[in-house]
């Protein structure tokens, strides 16, 4: 901005106008010497209360999402900034808390690479879902902590590249403000959960947290190209997938994130221009950069296989799905389904809306999704708790919603008779 732009007043602005927060206790040293490591382990086993857990990746840096940065704070502990490479494993970090409740912010965001170090919790408290249980419009860390506890926090280091070594020292005070407050933020949640009614439900999500099995890798990942709707036909996506996976290669040998190396851009373009030999392939503009070409040879001979592929190995149109088309093609496909979808998403969206709810939280998507395409050949109370229940819903979503999904689906059948 220019000396000659007008400056945006803050006046109108609640969350400018918050007390900035601020470290208690000063910037503690960096935890990476085996010395240093064991007076942390005996901190924070003798402190007392939950911990507060927060993990820093290097996502848009590295292809690995394994964490360069550990803080904790425990009441009587302090707080704690623990740099998990020189150790590789935090297993003995990890068994001091463990019998204690973890309070972690989005806590499937970081509870895989915690695992990696060895730091696996028993009982966790997310304060990203409860907000959401709660109702609230924002529920990232720095929205809840101004909304519930009045504080501005720094959100300028987010998008750091965590790998950097040594962490320069506002980066540190940033991820150490991440765990500065977050036992007063779940004491208050807590309070709140509890006034409404919600406290079960919250509790059921965070053992769900818990209890969900690994994440199975999703089928064809390359077609999370972006830019993947300009690409029309089998043959281009044959290019897409090529470079894709080549791609991907390079970058987990060297752990760089795939988009420094080639950005999807690129991909696409070469997809849709469909280059003859290396030379065209090496003049789209998408390849004139560095990166692309360091390897450029890699890039070709991808394109040039894919060009070479029988029809029969041509990837399909459309991607693997094991569950219902799009929604949008119900109308079309089974016009039936689409009116049972229709009268379940109401029922709910009405539901959710009484309960201040997302949708989504009160009901996954995909299961209403599920129960309308194929719906089981006897629909009663009984048979949909169980249909919802094999689809791992909670106690309470079967308990909010089952029978008015059971009314939906009987009487949307009734009304097509």
């Amino acid at each position: 901005m220019s000396s000659a732009d007008p400056q945006p007043s803050t006046a109108d602005d609640p969350i400018a106008n918050l007390p900035l927060l601020e470290l208690r206790d000063g910037l503690s040293e960096v935890v990476d010497s085996d010395p240093a490591l064991e007076d942390t382990v005996e901190a924070f086993r003798s402190g007392s209360g939950p911990v507060a857990v927060d993990a820093e990746r290097a996502s848009g840096y590295r292809y690995s999402h394994r964490a360069y940065l550990v803080q904790l704070r425990r009441e009587g502990s302090g707080s704690a900034l623990v740099d998990p490479i020189p150790f590789g494993d935090l297993s003995a970090l990890g068994d001091a808390i463990v019998d204690t409740e973890w309070i972690i912010h989005a806590a499937n965001q970081d509870l895989a690479c915690l695992a990696e170090v060895g730091m696996v919790p028993r009982e966790v408290f997310d304060t990203e879902l409860a907000g959401r249980l709660l109702g609230y419009p924002k529920v990232g860390l720095a929205s809840l902590v101004s909304e519930v506890l009045g504080y501005r926090m720094r959100k300028e280091h987010s998008a750091a590249d965590w790998s950097t070594r040594p962490l320069p020292a506002p980066w540190l005070v940033y991820a150490a403000l991440d765990v500065e407050m977050l036992i007063e933020l779940r004491n208050a949640i807590e309070q709140e959960l509890r006034r409404e009614g919600k406290w079960e439900w919250a509790e059921q999500e965070f053992a769900a947290i818990l209890d969900a099995p690994p994440r199975e890798p999703k089928p064809d990942p390359w077609r999370r190209t972006s830019g993947m709707h300009r690409v029309r036909n089998r043959r281009s996506l044959a290019v897409v997938r090529a470079l894709w996976e080549a791609r991907d290669q390079i970058a987990e040998s060297a752990d760089i994130s795939p988009g420094r190396i080639l950005p999807d851009a690129a991909i696409v373009e070469a997809a849709s221009a469909m280059p003859v030999d290396r030379d065209t392939l090496q003049r789209l503009t998408a390849f004139k950069g560095r990166g692309a070409h360091r390897h450029m040879r890699t890039w070709w001979e991808a394109v040039d296989h894919a060009r070479r592929l029988p029809e029969s190995q041509l990837p399909k149109q459309g991607p693997r799905y094991d569950g219902p088309p799009p929604a949008r093609a119900w109308a079309d496909r089974d016009p039936d389904a689409a009116a049972r979808l229709s009268a379940a998403r109401a029922a709910v969206a009405e539901i959710a809306e009484a309960h201040r709810l997302p949708t989504e939280n009160l009901l996954a998507p995909d299961t209403i999704r599920r129960l309308a395409w194929s719906p089981p050949a006897e629909v009663n109370l009984e048979v949909v708790t169980a249909f919802l229940r094999d689809h791992h819903a909670r106690p309470w979503q079967i308990g909010l919603t089952a029978e008015v999904l059971t009314d939906a689906m009987t009487s949307e059948a009734a009304s097509l008779d």
